[in-house]
């Protein structure tokens, strides 16, 4: 087991049954995004970096940051050359971007992509150090300027979490930085900025929400705390997906589905993830895939592979998505669990197989190698050998 992966199940199971919770400021609601200037003001920003992407340049989320910023005389600079999975070089140009300009707060608009590029702008611009450096557990010391986000999708929850995922582009992996340094310092999450998402998008970010608090509530990380999170998620998640995408011009839902990718956020963000996460990574940076659509097509495998290690706290998911459980046997839970994932799945309108999206089983070795290093191994409920993971991919193929 790497170093890092020790010192996160030290962090996770502690000493005595204690357990830490962190969480940045939060604002919700409608015309959350409207205060944005008070926070900037708050910090004292005399020039702020706006990290996004085309996309969202496209939709009018950044043009409608800069306006409430200019109206009250704070000048900022737009950077947007984010991939979908932010690549290493794109956070150091990035960095040099925020350093030749004198800038001094940061604002990251976007998805999860756009956000986790800039924390990672925000660790190099403070640490004077190649972001590839960073890969692990507590591994930044010196936090990074204000950090300020204003998610777009309800689903990744980088806007409250304490990772930042970024590519290796040539080991073609992705790495995870976990550091209390990295959690953004507000989080403005209006739900309007969510409603010009497609309904794939719409799709993979809300499953991706679902994803982290099932691996929140069976982490061996997890707490009474974590629970409550991670069950409320689930319930909304489920209750609402789908309408999100029936009726994207739908307030209440896609407040609701915000909500839902919050508490998932406040979940993962202590509890920690698992298998789908770490194979989804590693998905993800060897074939450039959707992360969302990846944790999707895993999620039913892997909670099959887990199941008979926690079968309690699974029960407690299939209740939370609104199954009666009651009167079954333990097969037929499980399979009842299971297959309302799968129902979910295809009705959201993401029914590929990996193979469908590139890749092949001549890929599966070092998919699974790639897997075995993540951090998110750590606290999957049962300890998987790589066999077991090569197992995983070949039954998502």
């Amino acid at each position: 087991m790497s170093e890092s992966h020790q010192s996160l199940q030290r962090g996770a199971v502690m000493v005595n049954g204690l357990r830490k919770f962190v969480a940045p400021e939060c604002i919700t609601g409608v015309g959350a995004l409207n205060l944005v200037g008070n926070y900037a003001r708050k910090y004292g920003a005399k020039k702020i970096l706006i990290v996004t992407d085309p996309g969202i340049i496209k939709a009018g989320w950044t043009e409608k940051v800069v306006s409430v910023l200019e109206a009250i005389g704070i000048s900022s600079l737009l950077y947007s050359d984010v991939s979908p999975n932010p690549r290493a070089e794109q956070v150091m140009a990035g960095a040099e971007f925020y350093h030749s300009n004198n800038c001094d707060v940061i604002i990251g608009v976007g998805g999860g992509s756009p956000m986790d590029c800039a924390k990672g702008i925000g660790i190099v611009s403070s640490n004077k150090r190649h972001i590839l450096e960073f890969e692990g557990v507590d591994c930044v010391s010196i936090p990074g300027p204000p950090l300020i986000c204003i998610p777009t999708t309800a689903g990744t929850s980088a806007d409250v979490s304490p990772y930042a995922i970024i590519t290796n582009s040539q080991e073609r992996v992705k790495m995870a930085i976990l550091s209390r340094a990295v959690v953004p310092d507000i989080a403005l999450l209006d739900p309007l900025a969510t409603m010009t998402m497609d309904p794939y998008l719409t799709a993979c970010t809300g499953l991706d929400a679902l994803v982290h608090a099932i691996e929140a509530f069976v982490s061996v990380a997890h707490s009474q705390i974590m629970d409550l999170h991670a069950l409320e998620a689930i319930r909304l998640v489920c209750k609402h997906l789908t309408e999100a995408i029936a009726n994207p011009n739908d307030q209440e839902v896609r407040s609701q589905l915000m909500l839902g990718s919050l508490c998932a956020g406040l979940a993962f963000s202590n509890a920690n993830l698992g298998a789908v996460h770490a194979m989804a990574h590693s998905l993800g940076g060897y074939l450039d895939l959707a992360h969302g659509e990846c944790n999707a097509i895993l999620l039913e495998h892997v909670m099959s592979y887990n199941f008979d290690e926690t079968p309690e706290r699974f029960v407690r998911i299939g209740q939370a998505m609104g199954l009666e459980l009651s009167g079954k046997t333990a097969k037929e839970k499980r399979m009842a669990i299971l297959d309302e994932v799968r129902r979910l799945k295809v009705a959201a309108g993401i029914s590929a197989t990996l193979r469908d999206r590139g890749a092949k089983s001549s890929d599966v070795s070092v998919l699974s190698r790639k897997a075995m290093s993540d951090l998110c191994l750590a606290t999957n409920p049962r300890r998987p050998n790589q066999r077991d993971i090569e197992v995983l991919f070949e039954e998502a193929l």
